[in-house]
C-alpha cells in the first residue's frame, strides 16, 4: 500500500507535463488534467480507508535512503483526508474553468499555461501535506508558490500584476523565514525529519526552542493569512480569475493552518504557546469579519470572511485536547469546501450580472432563481446556521472549550458565536441586495434600501463593471457539485465526525521515530 503515495505526487507532475507537450491541444490537456485528478481522489480514499482502518500511518522512503538521509513520504489519517478533499475541489474547479475556457476563450485561463500550472500547484499542496521532513515540506510549500505566482498574474491586468507583486513579496518572506528555521533546526539537532526533530527538541534550552517555534509559527501564520499577517489576502485573491481565487480561498490558506498542526502537535509538544494562539485566533475573528462588513464587493467580504474563519481552526489548534484537534480536522474540511462553493457561485454572479458588487447587482431572484440557490446553501452554512456543516463544526469546536472552561476559553467561545452571527448577516445582506432587489425597482425605493448601508458607497472596488456573458452549463454544474458535496458534509457528518475523532486522538499523540522507520520498511 504504500506504493500509492509516491503517486499522489508524481501523477500530477507527470500530468503536467503531458499537458505542456499537448500545448494547445485543449482536449488532451483536459484529459490529462482531469484523469490526473480523478486517479489522486481514488488513490487518497485507499488510503484514506487503509491507515484508518489499522490505525496506523503509512510511510515510504523513497528510493530506500535511511532515515534521515533519504524522502520520508508519510500518511495519517489527517493528510489523506485532506489529500483527497483538495482533490475533489481541484477537480471541480477544473471543471469550472474548462467551462470559462470554452465560452472566453483564453483571456482568463490561457490554456497553454493554465492547465500545466494547476497540476504543479495540485502538486504542491499533495507534497505539503504527505511531507515526512520539512524541508520536503517546505520544497511543497515553494512548487505551489512558484505556480501560484502564475496563476494569480492571469491575463496580465494592471490590478492582477499589482496584487501579485504583493503576494510575491509577502510569500517570499515567509518562505525566506521558513528556510532559515529549517536551517537552524538542521545545525541545532542534526536532522529535519520530524518524527526525529519531536525526539531531540526536548534537548534543547527551552529559550531555543521557543525561537525556533515562533519562527515556524510566524511563517506558517503568514501563508495562513492569520491576523496581523493577513493584511496582504483581502486585496490578493480578488483580483484573480474566478477559477483561481475559488482554489486559492478554499485551499492555500489551509496549507499553512496544516503545517501550523504538525509544528504544535508534533516538534513542540511541551513548548506551550497556546494562549498567544487564542488570543491571535479570537483577533483573527473579530478582524476579520468586522472587515467584511464593510465591504461592498462580494470577492472582498468573502476574502474578509476567509481570514476571519482561520481564526476559529487557530482557536481549535490553541485548545491542544483530541476534541479540539478534532473538530479542528472537521471544520478544514467543511470550511474547504464551503468557501470554495462560495467563490465558484461568485464567479457565476459575475457573469450574469456583469458586476460582484452588491450596490449594482440586483434582480437575481428573477433572472437567475437557481444561481440564487447556489449561492444561498453555502452561505448560510458559513454563517454556521443548524443543521449544517458549519454549525456542526463550530459546536465541536465550542463544545471542546467548554471542556477546558478556563475564562479565556469562554470569552473565545463568546467571540466565535458572535463572529459567525455577523457571518450569516453579512453574507444574507449581501444575498438580499443581490437577489431580492427588483431589476425594474424605483429609484426611491432603491435609494432608500441602500440608505441603510449607506457606509459601503466608498468601499474598495464598489463600482466594478464588465460585460454580462452566457454561463455555459458545466459551470453551473460544477458549482451545483460543490454545493451538493457541502451537504454531503452534513448528511453524513456522522461518519465524518468520528473520522475527525479518531483524526484528534492520533494527532494529539504522534507516531515516534521507530515507529516511522517500521513503517518505512526500514
Amino acid at each position: 500500500m504504500s506504493s500509492l503515495i509516491p503517486l499522489l505526487v508524481m501523477l500530477p507532475l507527470l500530468g503536467a507535463a503531458v499537458a505542456l507537450v499537448a500545448g494547445r491541444r485543449r482536449r488532451v490537456q483536459i484529459a490529462a488534467s482531469v484523469t490526473t485528478l480523478t486517479a489522486v481522489v481514488v488513490i487518497a480514499a485507499v488510503l484514506l480507508g487503509t491507515v484508518d482502518a489499522s490505525g496506523t500511518p503509512v510511510a515510504v522512503s523513497v528510493g530506500g535512503w535511511p532515515i534521515p538521509f533519504g524522502i520520508v513520504l508519510y500518511v495519517d489519517r489527517l493528510s489523506a483526508l485532506l489529500v483527497g478533499v483538495s482533490a475533489v475541489v481541484l477537480l471541480a474547479v477544473l471543471l469550472f474553468s474548462v467551462g470559462q475556457g470554452y465560452a472566453d476563450g483564453d483571456d482568463d485561463t490561457p490554456v497553454t499555461i493554465f492547465h500545466p500550472t494547476y497540476l504543479i500547484l495540485s502538486a504542491g499542496i499533495f507534497t505539503t501535506f504527505i511531507a515526512g521532513d520539512l524541508f520536503n515540506m517546505y520544497v511543497g510549500f515553494e512548487i505551489l508558490l512558484v505556480a501560484s505566482y502564475v496563476l494569480i498574474t492571469l491575463g496580465g491586468t494592471e490590478s492582477r500584476i499589482r496584487t501579485g507583486v504583493v503576494y510575491i513579496v509577502v510569500s517570499l518572506v515567509s518562505s525566506i523565514l521558513f528556510l532559515a528555521a529549517i536551517a537552524i533546526i538542521y545545525a541545532a539537532v542534526g536532522t529535519v525529519n520530524m518524527a526525529q526533530i519531536a525526539e531531540r527538541m526536548g534537548q534543547l534550552p527551552a529559550s531555543t526552542q521557543l525561537v525556533l517555534h515562533l519562527m515556524l509559527l510566524i511563517a506558517f501564520a503568514i501563508k495562513a493569512a492569520v491576523f496581523p499577517l493577513s493584511f496582504w489576502l483581502p486585496d490578493s485573491y480578488p483580483t484573480a480569475p474566478a477559477p483561481v481565487t475559488a482554489v486559492f480561498a478554499g485551499l492555500l490558506t489551509k496549507v499553512g493552518v496544516y503545517a501550523m498542526i504538525r509544528t504544535e502537535t508534533q516538534l513542540f509538544p511541551s513548548s506551550d504557546v497556546n494562549t498567544l494562539l487564542l488570543i491571535v485566533g479570537l483577533a483573527t475573528m473579530v478582524i476579520g469579519i468586522l472587515g467584511a462588513l464593510a465591504q461592498a464587493e462580494l470577492k472582498r467580504i468573502l476574502s474578509f470572511t476567509l481570514v476571519s474563519h482561520i481564526g476559529y481552526m487557530v482557536f481549535g489548534l490553541a485548545i491542544a485536547t483530541p476534541a479540539g484537534l478534532g473538530a479542528v480536522a472537521y471544520y478544514i474540511v467543511h470550511h474547504i469546501v464551503v468557501q470554495t462553493t462560495l467563490f465558484l457561485a461568485i464567479g457565476l454572479i459575475e457573469r450574469r450580472a456583469g458586476s460582484t458588487s452588491i450596490l449594482k447587482v440586483k434582480g437575481l431572484m428573477r433572472a437567475a432563481p437557481l444561481l440564487a440557490v447556489l449561492f444561498f446553501i453555502p452561505a448560510i452554512n458559513l454563517g454556521g446556521l443548524p443543521p449544517f456543516s458549519g454549525f456542526i463544526g463550530k459546536y465541536a469546536l465550542f463544545a471542546a472549550a467548554a471542556q477546558v472552561g478556563t475564562p479565556l476559553m469562554m470569552t473565545l467561545i463568546v467571540g466565535g458565536i458572535v463572529t459567525s452571527l455577523l457571518t450569516l448577516y453579512a453574507l444574507m445582506r449581501a444575498w438580499n441586495l443581490s437577489f431580492w432587489r427588483e431589476d425594474d425597482e424605483p429609484d426611491e425605493a432603491e435609494l432608500e434600501t441602500l440608505d441603510r448601508v449607506a457606509y459601503l458607497k466608498g468601499a474598495p472596488a464598489a463600482g466594478v463593471q464588465t460585460e454580462r456573458r452566457a454561463i455555459p452549463k458545466i459551470m453551473t454544474a460544477a458549482t451545483a457539485g460543490m454545493v451538493a458535496v457541502t451537504l454531503a458534509l452534513t448528511v453524513f457528518a456522522g461518519p465524518l465526525y468520528d473520522l475527525c475523532a479518531r483524526i484528534g486522538d492520533g494527532i494529539a499523540h504522534p507516531v515516534h521515530l521507530s515507529q516511522l522507520e517500521e513503517e518505512a520498511g526500514q
